[in-house]
């Protein structure tokens, strides 16, 4: 269900499905919802897929479905994906109803058709909406405001009105909660600019490459934005992202309607220069990107190739980050734009990952969520009233320094039959009083709930899920980060009384 606030509300929505049952006696006995997930793909949707499972195991106890209109199935690119979970519904000797259309869908010529046309509509509304979307976010790119991401290190987001008047800065995790107001960059700590001037000093005059940068950083104990040590791919960022020259770039990658990463040329990219203050000089800038393309324009596709397979030889297997982390090696953005991808790279020297190439690109990502998603449970904690601290090798969060919590993200399998596994490691090592395991969803990219497990419970050093599970595992089962929220409040003794 949408969480638009007419008519698409889920409120709204939900009146109108008891209205609709009341005048022909149906008795409501469950509702699926899915409130505020998108509807271009079954992902994320976990009220949708608890629905069919019941339907397909034949374990349902209810004799109709009552929908509000056929878009709410999804607003699928492939119009009959929508009509596949109806028939399965039929099959099942279960009638969908939809409240909300002014036709009977009681299988006559009539309703087929304008089924058929409803749900081609519905996907036609998501492409119209992409374009719209796409526009209006090039317009507020080309105004100069930030569309999303961190701001980075030496950077900070301010929140400015419609006036474009300061309203204050945005902490890591933090939102605008007025869509009126817009985000812009703006310099951060002064301390911050200075180690940003002397990453690109070590790297311009002192010819350092960027991993004796990292640990020439790591050695003064300085962390990076995230509060973590500096790598290599960390500082070649730095070097190469034009926000540190106030210049504002949008639609490097994009990810429309949610069907396939695209990484898209240069020449496509919306740009909008001198945009936000500049807190690295453009002549410096320039040089350390000359430095950076030079490096890597002058080897041959046979020379690359040649690299990569010595880095095969040694390592065993190859990955992006294996690329990027290497001394003497071009990075894996250079292999992705000569030859188009990582995989027809690997092809090229006859490498073929053990495994899908899939599970190389969901870790990659996984390695990149964590960071965001510690920060916002974090700010969540905070927000709450709880002292944190987290320690910044192992991430280890100190929550009001009465309890310990460790983070883990634990990415979803998918078995033969479709069914979707995962396995949750616990840290042994640090020993956590509480693990919040966070199930991704069946493509990886979004959290689709969250179990905060006690220490105490866990006598395992791993577990394994299935999509439901015993009480002993689904009572510590939550939708959100809430309850984890609400452990760490705290409580005067007065207040409590």
């Amino acid at each position: 269900m949408s969480t638009d606030h007419q008519k698409y509300s889920t409120e709204n929505q939900l009146d109108t499905i008891r209205r609709y049952a009341e005048q022909r006696g149906y008795t409501i006995v469950r509702i699926f919802e899915d409130s505020g997930r998108s509807g271009l793909r079954m992902d994320g949707r976990a009220g949708l897929k608890s629905l069919m499972q019941e339907v397909q195991s034949g374990s349902a106890n209810f004799q109709a479905i009552l929908v509000y209109d056929v878009s709410r199935w999804g607003r699928f690119q492939d119009a009959d994906e929508g009509a596949y979970h109806e028939h399965v519904c039929s099959r099942a000797g279960i009638r969908v109803h939809y409240c909300g259309e002014q036709f009977d869908n009681d299988g006559s010529m009539g309703s087929i058709l304008l089924k058929n046309v409803k749900r081609v509509m519905a996907g036609e509304y998501s492409r119209e909406l992409s374009v719209k979307v796409f526009a209006g976010q090039c317009r507020l790119i080309e105004h100069g405001f930030r569309q999303g991401g961190p701001a980075g290190f030496g950077l900070r987001r301010l929140l400015i009105d419609e006036g474009r008047n300061p309203k204050g800065e945005l902490g890591r995790g933090d939102r605008k909660s007025l869509q009126t107001d817009r985000v812009v960059l703006t310099p951060g700590p002064l301390e911050e600019i200075e180690h940003v001037h002397s990453i690109y000093s070590m790297f311009v005059e002192e010819a350092k490459s960027e991993r004796e940068i990292a640990l020439e950083l790591n050695r003064r104990g300085i962390l990076s934005d995230l509060g973590r040590p500096w790598t290599r791919a960390s500082i070649h960022q730095i070097l190469t992202n034009e926000k540190y020259i106030g210049n504002n770039i949008f639609n490097r990658v994009s990810y429309k309607l949610k069907q396939r990463r695209v990484v898209n040329r240069r020449d496509t990219w919306v740009r909008a220069d001198g945009v936000f203050p500049s807190i690295v000089d453009r002549a410096l800038f320039e040089r350390a990107r000359a430095i950076i393309d030079q490096r890597g324009n002058h080897y041959s596709d046979e020379e690359l190739l040649s690299l990569l397979q010595t880095v095969l030889e040694q390592e065993g297997s190859l990955s992006g980050l294996i690329i990027d982390e290497r001394d003497g090696m071009p990075s894996s953005s250079l292999y992705r734009h000569r030859f188009g991808s990582l995989v027809r790279a690997y092809s090229l020297i006859g490498y073929e990952p053990d495994r899908d190439y899939r599970y190389i690109e969901i870790n990659r990502h996984i390695r990149e969520a964590f960071p965001g998603l510690l920060a916002e449970v974090v700010a969540g904690l905070e927000s709450a009233g709880a002292t944190v601290v987290c320690d910044p090798v192992s991430h280890l969060l100190s929550i009001n320094g009465e309890f310990t919590a460790s983070i883990v993200l634990a990415r979803s399998f998918e078995t033969q039959a479709g069914a979707l596994r995962w396995q949750i490691r616990f840290d042994t090592g640090l020993a956590p009083d509480v693990t919040v395991a966070v199930r991704l969803d069946r493509s990886n990219e979004r959290p689709l709930d969250f179990y905060i497990l006690p220490s105490i419970d866990m006598n395992a050093s791993r577990i394994r899920m299935a999509e439901n599970n015993a009480l002993s595992l689904d009572a510590y089962r939550f939708e959100s980060l809430s309850f984890l929220y609400s452990m760490a409040a705290q409580t005067s003794f007065r207040e409590a009384a």
